[in-house]
């Protein structure tokens, strides 16, 4: 059977396309560092332009926004150390109290029901003592012992965390250059088609960007002036933390939801702090699922909560922890894709015989 000269190209292009696939899988362990650059670069060199326009030197105003991105991440994290240097000893002396507790009310409420249920609170404390009455340099000794940290994997760690700005710094730098020479390569037939597609694609990522920036902000005000009034005394901490951790969906609600529970058991010990927790987080997730990510996002991505979760887990096997953080933008451009060629199936011969 003879090809004709569109269905050459269509397998051409699809040869490339599943070769470029095969490519990025296996060198999804050395590309990790570079995508994540290339997502920073994209939605930081409007911040470059900006100042670079203000005749700012184009290194010198890259410098800066790489520097600015750096102390806030930095203090994102630091954010965490306060939580759990004051927790943890509290919890070591807690949890056995909490199991003579669980024991001597809630197991007799149980076996009344039927429940055969039982806690060795002996056996709970050793446990406790065993791994949590250790202090900072025990567990970072612990860790560099182990074969799997103490080896290559820690190289690897290191190597990304100092490549990650060296890349970032080169790509926000040369970005203007770089679109310039990547739309030179686009044949001349598909311009129209191509400049279309990418510009509906830079104004779903813009979008959700903004909004997201947005939602992380007001959502960081929120929890921390909830928990203010419910009388946490981590509340700035926890709920700056809750707020910022928002942009990796799921994750960061839960671990946000799981340090406030901590933190009212410690601090309250009794049924309080669980209920204000509940009614804090419960409130807040109806803010944000149903005002202020419908306003302020716009659900441009168009995705729905399965395949959110699913987006999350294929991304977070291929890239790691990297993958999480940039599967919600990339699949935004997968959807795009998708109702392009959606509608080119339409209006195709195949689908209207």
């Amino acid at each position: 059977m003879t090809l004709t000269t569109h269905q050459r190209h269509a397998l051409a292009w699809t040869a490339l396309a599943i070769a470029a696939f095969a490519l990025l899988w296996l060198l999804s362990p050395v590309l990790a560092p570079f995508i994540l650059a290339a997502v920073l670069a994209y939605a930081l060199a409007p911040a470059v332009g900006a100042l670079a326009r203000r005749r700012v030197p184009r290194a010198m105003a890259v410098a800066i926004v790489e520097l600015v991105l750096i102390l806030v991440v930095t203090i994102a994290l630091l954010l965490v150390i306060p939580i759990l240097s004051k927790e943890l000893p509290l919890l070591k002396q807690q949890i056995p109290l909490m199991a003579a507790a669980l024991n001597e009310h809630v197991v007799p409420w149980l076996q009344s029901h039927g429940v055969n249920a039982s806690l060795d609170a002996a056996s709970i404390k050793a446990f406790v003592l065993k791994y949590l009455d250790a202090n900072v340099e025990d567990w970072i000794a612990t860790g560099l012992s182990s074969a799997r940290i103490g080896g290559s994997f820690l190289l690897a760690i290191v190597g990304n965390l100092v490549l990650l700005p060296v890349v970032l710094f080169y790509l926000l730098y040369d970005w203007e250059r770089l679109l310039a020479q990547g739309w030179q390569l686009v044949p001349l037939r598909v311009r129209e088609s191509a400049g279309s597609f990418l510009k509906e694609c830079d104004q779903m990522l813009g979008q959700y960007l903004r909004g997201q920036i947005l939602v992380m902000l007001l959502l960081a005000v929120y929890y921390s002036a909830a928990l203010g009034l419910a009388r946490f005394q981590l509340a700035l901490p926890i709920g700056v933390f809750t707020g910022l951790a928002v942009f990796i969906p799921y994750l960061g609600f839960g671990t946000g939801l799981v340090l406030a529970l901590l933190a009212a058991v410690l601090q309250f010990g009794d049924l309080y702090g669980l209920l204000a927790v509940a009614g804090v987080y419960g409130l807040g997730q109806l803010l944000e699922s149903f005002l202020l990510t419908p306003r302020l996002v716009g659900e441009r991505i168009g995705l729905s909560p399965l395949m959110v979760i699913f987006a999350l887990l294929a991304f977070g096997h291929l890239f790691g922890f990297v993958g999480v953080l940039i599967a919600l933008p990339v699949s935004a451009l997968g959807v795009v894709a998708a109702r392009r060629l959606r509608d080119a199936y339409l209006k195709s011969p195949l689908y209207q015989g």
